[in-house]
């Protein structure tokens, strides 16, 4: 399974944010954008399960993370 994940985080803290994602297993790609988001994460994991946990308790747990949009990506 593959989603991107929308992440809103405090000012002053995005740089240990960013080195915090990166060294998250599953996490694949990181990119710092502007706009009403601040980090936008492309993550994959074997199942719903897995992706579930590593953005409630490891993506969520990060320190300076104050909201999370996660986008699951289909096949049609």
């Amino acid at each position: 399974m593959k989603a991107f994940v929308l992440c809103r985080i405090a000012p002053g803290l995005e740089s240990d944010a960013v080195k915090k994602f990166r060294s998250i297993e599953g996490v694949t790609e990181v990119y710092l954008v502007f706009g009403g988001w601040d980090a936008i994460l492309s993550i994959e994991s074997d199942t719903i399960d897995k992706l579930s946990s590593l953005i409630t308790t490891q993506i969520r747990g990060i320190q300076g993370v104050s909201a999370t949009e996660t986008l699951v990506t289909t096949n049609l």
